[in-house]
């Protein structure tokens, strides 16, 4: 097409925001009292006119100059103070505009200017949108360009067809069981995700897989984006060596275990190659980065994480849409809290003080910024990109995994997939769309909840420590603070084990990962074995083990190993299999204790791990956190998360074969990218089943590991 024919086209589009935003401005000016485009003496309809251009015109320049170097000056504040600022940034822009115009016609007061500017913004948004949609030229021409600067970045032939993208599109805690549900069609009406589920009658497989013993995002997405997750035992940890609690969503916890993960693996991650990373913990080895924890801490040109920000709030119409929603979403969050206190609903947890705009900003903010970042993937032809969209998780800890909250959640990430799908369709390459999640979620009553008592008030009670009155109140803290087990814990601490210095022992440190608990003696180094725990506090490990609310806690003994504790003195020796009575591990199915005894052998597992008690015949559990939803140890649909892949690909495992462990996705996702010609990094093979006898010697991430050799493609298999 002429060089003119593209020039006019973006004139008259200029020309059709200014006229609308014109408009705008003038029906707001009549509307609102403190806002006015005359002077004093009044004007005539052609000099109002004309003052409402030139307003409208200079609001315009200063939104495509100005604004852009406002969000890059403020790109150091945290997100979520930066969406609330974007209302008193966008009315202060306006307010210069007003006073650029000539004969000082314009006035406003600073606070309607808020609301003039918004309203602006959002005009001028829409009518460029549909403008540009409608030229499906430009568009064209658009995609041209960018798949042309593409190939001569990477030195590719113009005339040879690129091959097949992947995106990956993680949609964090939402489980095997509540996806296919949402893919349902319930009393007539349609499914919450009927994008989803048109893709599964179209070619699309699902299919569960199972996580760690951690099942939440930090050891399943350093596994799946990275290969390894050794020495992860749950979301926080206390590390004896650095005497710190490790912290999987803080940023040097995020590049602490990035490097770690890297260096076992022996590369940098499924991304390294052409990849980009949105919205993760970790990088994946990508260049490419927005919203990405492991990178946020750092300052400087090597943090580009903070650019997806600048990229998606450089256009004040996007900010103004999105704070909109930000706000909205606040005011949703606090009629559904008030809603399901007036209904006095149970389980609940208190949904008050910041958490409306941590949702908000969960749930609007990054959902925004990370899609639109994805799209600016797909319209520039990236290989592979790997995103969480983390809203549903969000939510449904607060809300429970099948709330009415929940669905409403899950049903907008779908019109986010559709957006992304329909973008994807005019790329300047085919894409892949997979579809998976890093856990689920169990539902259930907290402990504190269930028990009248915490975690930590149990552990202090078998220990002989003081709780709290409320605890002691309680039919668990009375029975945990017994006559016999008092008098038996505190005869040993008047015989106390001193530390290197002398000193007596320290309270212990209790942390909390869902319905997973950790326990660590501060001042003993190493790991505690049952022996000397049993020494220092004699009625500690049966106050745990024997609680309606434990399931089982997991001890490393000198003379067994790893040793799971249930109730009534049951055992499970997991190293040679030997049980005593049954199994504190039968209820939680198969794999259980293949997943205990890994995570027993870590460097960083704590020195008792507490898991809570699970009902299979409900699914529920009781997490140790506040939380109603909850995930990061076994019992139920917190640990079968799912994968979705399409059609042409090869199926993640073999007929039969169950996918097991956040490595092992890793292993399928690298060779579906493989399968696409797409990024290469050292390739692994496909990790076999952990056997129940002794932990593995040749694991993929241990220094032992054979040489890795290149992962054959397994034929593709027809059943869903």
């Amino acid at each position: 097409m002429p060089r003119w024919k593209t020039v006019g086209g973006a004139l008259l589009r200029v020309t059709a925001v200014w006229a609308v935003s014109t408009l705008t401005m003038l029906a707001l000016a009549g509307a609102l009292p403190d806002f006015r485009l005359q002077s004093g003496d009044g004007d005539s309809a052609t000099r109002t006119a004309i003052t409402a251009a030139s307003g409208a015109g200079a609001f315009g320049v200063l939104s495509a100059l100005v604004w852009p170097l406002l969000v890059r000056a403020l790109l150091l504040m945290p997100a979520l103070v930066l969406g609330l600022l974007v209302f008193v940034l966008n009315g202060s822009m306006l307010l210069l505009a007003i006073s650029l115009i000539p004969d000082g016609r314009g006035a406003v007061e600073p606070e309607t200017a808020i609301v003039v500017a918004a309203v602006m913004s959002a005009a001028s948004s829409a009518t460029s949108t549909f403008l540009t949609v409608r030229d499906d030229g430009a568009y064209r021409r658009r995609l041209a360009r960018l798949a042309d600067r593409r190939r001569r970045r990477l030195g590719e032939d113009g005339g040879r067809a690129l091959p097949p993208g992947t995106v990956f599109l993680q949609l964090d805690g939402v489980g095997h069981a509540v996806l296919r549900e949402a893919l349902r069609e319930r009393d007539g009406r349609p499914p919450v995700m009927p994008t989803v589920a048109g893709w599964l009658g179209n070619g699309h497989r699902v299919m569960p897989w199972r996580t760690d013993w951690s099942s939440q995002t930090g050891a399943s997405q350093l596994g799946i984006l990275h290969g390894s997750n050794e020495d992860v035992p749950a979301f926080r940890w206390y590390e004896k060596e650095t005497r710190e609690v490790m912290v999987s969503n803080r940023p040097t916890g995020a590049a602490e275990l990035q490097r770690r993960a890297a260096a076992r693996a022996g590369h940098e991650g499924l991304l390294t190659v052409d990849g980009a990373s949105r919205g993760n913990l970790f990088t994946g080895g990508a260049q490419q980065l927005a919203l990405v924890l492991s990178v946020a801490a750092r300052r400087g040109k090597h943090n580009r994480s903070r650019s997806g920000y600048f990229a998606y709030f450089s256009d004040p119409a996007n900010a103004t849409r999105t704070a909109v929603s930000f706000l909205a979403e606040v005011v949703r969050e606090i009629a559904q809290a008030t809603r399901a206190a007036l209904r006095r609903e149970q389980p609940r947890v208190k949904r008050g003080g910041t958490y409306p705009f941590i949702r908000a900003f969960a749930t609007v903010v990054e959902r925004d910024v990370v899609v639109t970042a994805v799209i600016g993937d797909i319209l520039s032809g990236r290989t592979a990109v790997y995103a969480d969209l983390v809203a549903y998780d969000e939510v449904a800890h607060h809300s429970g995994p099948r709330s009415r909250d929940a669905r409403q959640v899950l049903a907008r990430l779908d019109r986010s997939i559709a957006l992304i799908a329909k973008v994807a369709e005019r790329a300047p390459r085919t894409y892949r769309i997979v579809l998976l999640s890093d856990h689920g979620q169990s539902p259930g009553a907290t402990f504190a909840g269930a028990y009248g008592l915490t975690l930590e008030d149990l552990v202090r009670a078998g220990c002989g420590l003081p709780v709290s009155r409320r605890a002691g109140r309680t039919a668990s803290g009375a029975e945990a603070c017994g006559a016999e087990a008092r008098e038996a814990a505190r005869a040993a601490l008047r015989r106390p084990e001193k530390d290197g210095e002398g000193r007596p022992p320290s309270d212990p440190v209790v942390l909390a990962s869902g319905n997973l608990g950790l326990v660590s003696f501060p001042d003993v180094s190493g790991r505690m074995s049952r022996e000397r725990i049993e020494a220092r506090h004699p009625a500690l490990l049966r106050t745990l083990a024997d609680h309606a609310g434990v399931g089982f806690v997991l001890v490393m003994s000198e003379e067994h190993g790893a040793v799971v504790l249930g109730r009534g003195g049951a055992e499970h020796h997991l190293d040679s299999g030997r049980t005593v009575g049954t199994s504190p591990l039968a209820a939680f199915g198969p794999g259980a204790a293949a997943a205990v005894r890994r995570t027993a052998h870590f460097a960083n597992t704590p020195d008792i791990m507490v898991n809570s008690a699970y009902d299979p015949e409900t699914g529920t559990v009781h997490a140790f956190e506040g939380q109603i939803g909850s995930h990061g140890g076994l019992g139920g649909e917190q640990g079968r998360p799912f994968l979705m892949w399409p059609g042409e690909l090869s199926p993640p495992v073999g007929e039969g074969e169950e996918l097991v462990g956040a490595e092992r996705v890793h292993t399928v996702l690298r060779r579906w990218l493989a399968e696409a010609n797409g990024p290469q990094t050292p390739q692994i093979p496909e990790a076999p089943e952990v056997s129940a006898g002794a932990p593995d010697k040749t694991r993929l991430n241990g220094a032992t590991a054979a040489p890795f050799p290149v992962v054959s493609r397994v034929a593709p298999n027809k059943a869903r």
